[in-house]
């Protein structure tokens, strides 16, 4: 990575309030960000991370905020304020154009080169190959549309733009910005963090994953209902600590204990099964059995789960307790399959309504009177039940569900899915940017559904989290399966050899 430079600053954040109405979000909140330092900022879904990164880029305006770079007090009211001052922010959502290229996104922030009053667009490819080479990033071509890569090339290209602004970047806040990535793309994005680290950026570094925290953070703030309930550099805390300090309980068990038994009898059977880049796909699931899918990004892992579901076409034999599955997802819901997305915002939820229809849409009938009229009354007690049930934290069962927190909305997105009390369940990445408190209360969930005899069929990228869950892993390799194993034994390393090539496991299960 070619190397530029910034000079290290220190940015000040103190006084710092908001509510909404009547219900404060952050009081009296207090960050100090060092040049040449990363700076973790960790809590529970609503807890205010969300609001104090929106009050940092200028979106949202704070009731009281004091703010010092270098000991200069500066006004912050306005996004073009945060520009000047040097803040750039890679958000959890993308800020990308697919159907631009690559070279396109990247000189959105700056002027377009011309050439005889026409684009110029050797200049702008150029200038996009000089950006990425920034980051080593040689392997993108800057003529390809955005919306083609992966995940981690996508952020490779956020940062790009952003620091081939005008402006230099001085401070970086980065959002759950290895939510989606794989462990390879995770390690990519570490080492242009430790290289901005060392050029005299300041990282604002927002995750729930506790391990990187720990690696890569020089010191973590932790917020807990809108208050600092910690600030302390990494190297003297625990991970035990931070997780006290973000719920105010002691978890002593990540994973859940196995509280069911796995019986004979096969709730899914899929044979020679071929859609979209998978094929030759063959395995069977027992009741109570929980069986985890890995494999490198875009191997196929969420794609089987839609074709299982029925909505991809798909070619060979899927069998549900015994009878050939739908091929629709409605049919599949009424069948007894449930899913849960891997993008809950765009994939599971009606961002506009309230919680009562994105719990019960795939189960009105059940709320039908004389199969023709859905109970309002039958309905709201089905959401109030099933939102106790999943320990959802909410004001009201007609609150819009755009207003909750992610762990709240991925909890909703679950009590849809166990409505019915299906025999097998689909989960595409189930605590994806989930905070540790509403983790437990999902692996909570997922124990429970394996002791009620039902199956389930589970992706993550979180290794430690498919080995503390599953009973089996089933990795993917060249679109169809390389093993299944059991996970007795089973060690993140290992399964991440497995992942990428190692063949002399051919199945163990």
């Amino acid at each position: 990575m070619a190397a530029f430079s910034v000079r290290a600053m220190q940015i000040e954040l103190s006084n710092l309030s908001k509510s909404y109405g009547t219900a404060p979000v952050l009081r009296d909140v207090k960050l100090t960000l060092q040049g040449g330092q990363v700076h973790a900022l960790m809590g529970e879904n609503g807890a205010g991370k969300s609001t104090l990164i929106r009050v940092l880029a200028g979106v949202t305006p704070a009731d009281s905020i004091d703010l010092t770079i270098d000991g200069r007090a500066v006004n912050l009211r306005s996004a073009a304020d945060a520009a000047d001052l040097g803040l750039r922010f890679v958000h959890q959502e993308l800020n990308i154009v697919p159907q631009l290229t690559v070279a396109e996104n990247i000189g959105l922030s700056r002027p377009t080169p011309t050439r005889l009053g026409l684009i110029d667009w050797g200049k702008l490819n150029t200038r996009a190959t000089a950006a990425l080479a920034r980051f080593g990033a040689t392997h993108i071509d800057p003529r390809a549309q955005a919306g083609s890569l992966g995940t981690g090339d996508r952020i490779l290209i956020v940062l790009a733009g952003l620091l081939a602004d005008e402006t230099p970047a001085r401070v970086l806040v980065m959002d759950e910005p290895t939510a989606a990535l794989t462990h390879a793309e995770a390690d990519r994005l570490f080492a242009v963090i430790a290289e901005l680290k060392a050029q005299g950026a300041a990282v604002l570094y927002v995750s729930h994953r506790m391990e990187e925290v720990m690696q890569i953070a020089d010191r973590v703030t932790v917020l807990r209902d809108g208050l600092v309930a910690m600030t302390t550099p990494t190297g003297t805390t625990t991970k035990e600590a931070v997780i006290h300090a973000m719920t105010g309980r002691t978890l002593t068990h990540v994973y859940p204990p196995r509280r069911g038994t796995i019986h004979s009898g096969n709730v899914l059977e899929v044979d020679e099964l071929s859609a979209g880049p998978l094929h030759g796909i063959s395995f069977s699931l027992r009741h109570g059995e929980t069986l985890g899918i890995a494999g490198l990004e875009n191997a196929g892992q969420s794609a089987l789960l839609q074709a299982i579901l029925g909505a991809v076409p798909r070619r060979g034999a899927v069998r549900l307790a015994g009878n050939l599955a739908p091929a629709s997802p409605a049919s599949a819901w009424a069948a007894g399959m449930a899913y849960v997305p891997r993008e809950r915002r765009r994939e599971g939820l009606m961002l506009g309504r309230g919680i009562t229809p994105n719990i019960t849409l795939p189960h009105l009938a059940a709320h039908a009177w004389h199969g023709i009229f859905s109970s309002a009354k039958a309905e709201r007690d089905t959401a109030t039940r099933l939102g106790a049930q999943v320990a959802l934290k909410y004001d009201r069962v007609d609150q819009n569900v755009a207003t909750l927190s992610g762990g709240n909305q991925q909890k909703i997105v679950f009590a849809r899915a166990i409505a019915s009390d299906p025999r097998l369940v689909l989960l595409d990445e189930p605590t994806r940017g989930v905070d540790v408190g509403a983790r437990a209360d999902i692996y909570a969930l997922i124990a429970g559904l394996g002791a009620k005899g039902a199956g389930v069929l589970m992706t993550s990228s979180d290794l430690p989290e498919l080995i503390g869950l599953c009973d089996r892993i089933a990795v993917l390799r060249d679109g169809t399966i390389g093993c299944i194993i059991p996970t007795d034994d089973l060690t993140p390393a290992r399964l991440l050899s497995l992942i990428y090539g190692d063949t002399t496991i051919k199945d163990a299960s």
